[in-house]
């Protein structure tokens, strides 16, 4: 393979745009692909350029949507993945932002599946070279679902980035809606404190779930007269980051603010924005602009940040031979040029 060809990248049109501007982020064009639908919902999907011997990366983020639900989605990606696998790819790496499928990471009933590895199990079959997500459920058993190479990108210091800029007024703390996310909010509380030069406490909140109905219980740290990011992975229904919200203002917070990278449900940001007691919602663009549309009506409540120069500052490490894992530390990343 020569050296001097430059990577391809291929979006599938339900993330065109997200792929456009990871592509530009990068450096690099999007790929022409020949997408066709068939009436009885069968497809095809050709790429229009030669991949022979190439370094090829695939944009399909797997939130469902009412023109393309999230079974079709993968199904389109693993086609796509296969197809250039046939034509002579080097190398393929699939780019799946918000990963479907990875809450059900493990069995809590008999005969429960688990759908996340039955997921990895499919994109291995592809013989992709490696996966690249962003801030997957549980990132333990993502590592160990998968048997080819993952690179997890994290929304964190970008997070950090924008709440740094935001004039937070001290004391400050950083919450977990559930116990399953303190390891997440106290990485977050860490790059916070390096970034502000100060104290950010740590605390969670204990949540029930019985029969689908959440119920939030104590509130375990100390939230009394602070500024408090409650910082959560997802935002479905927002029924977790509402309790959460409520349960950190009766416990006597100054104000609440809420932060999640993946809206798979575009109702659940909606109903965060109807709650009282949240004075700012921030989240990442990670299932594609379109989701975000009633966002704007939020404008100075509600920041969407853009994930595409993420992913394109790992694309560029990834051709350059440079490690990914600057980026997890800061952003922008504290060895970027």
């Amino acid at each position: 393979m020569s050296v001097s060809q430059p990577p391809l990248l291929f979006a599938l049109s339900e993330s065109r745009a997200l792929g456009s501007g990871i592509a530009r982020a990068a450096g690099i064009e999007v790929a022409p692909l020949e997408e066709r639908a068939f009436e009885e919902g069968e497809f095809k999907l050709r790429p229009l350029t030669s991949v022979r011997e190439r370094t090829v990366f695939v944009v399909q983020s797997l939130a469902g949507s009412a023109g393309s639900g999230v079974a079709e989605r993968l199904v389109r990606l693993l086609f796509l993945l296969l197809g250039l696998r046939d034509a002579g790819a080097a190398r393929v790496i699939a780019l799946v932002p918000y990963l479907a499928f990875a809450r059900k990471d493990r069995r809590t009933q008999p005969r429960d599946p688990v759908n996340a590895r039955y997921v990895a199990e499919l994109l291995e079959a592809t013989a992709i070279a490696r996966l690249v997500s962003l801030d997957v459920h549980n990132p333990a058993a993502f590592d160990n679902a998968f048997r080819v190479p993952t690179d997890l990108l994290s929304a964190l210091p970008m997070f950090v980035d924008h709440f740094a800029g935001q004039g937070l007024e001290a004391p400050i703390a950083v919450a977990s809606p559930d116990v399953g996310g303190i390891k997440r909010a106290q990485i977050f509380r860490e790059l916070l404190e390096r970034r502000l030069n100060q104290d950010v406490e740590l605390v969670f909140i204990e949540k029930r779930r019985a029969r689908g109905v959440i119920a939030s219980g104590r509130v375990v740290g100390e939230a009394k007269a602070r500024e408090v990011i409650v910082l959560d992975d997802l935002c479905a229904t927002g029924g977790t980051l509402i309790h959460a919200a409520s349960a950190l203002r009766e416990a006597g917070a100054r104000a609440v603010h809420a932060a999640f990278t993946h809206a798979p449900l575009a109702r659940g940001v909606a109903a965060l924005m109807a709650a009282d007691g949240i004075a700012r919602i921030v989240l990442t663009d990670s299932v594609g602009p379109a989701l975000h549309a009633d966002v704007h009506s939020g404008a100075g409540r509600v920041t969407v940040l853009p994930i595409a120069p993420l992913f394109g500052a790992a694309i560029a490490r990834m051709t350059g031979g440079a490690p990914v894992a600057p980026l997890l530390g800061s952003w922008p990343p504290a060895d970027a040029q």
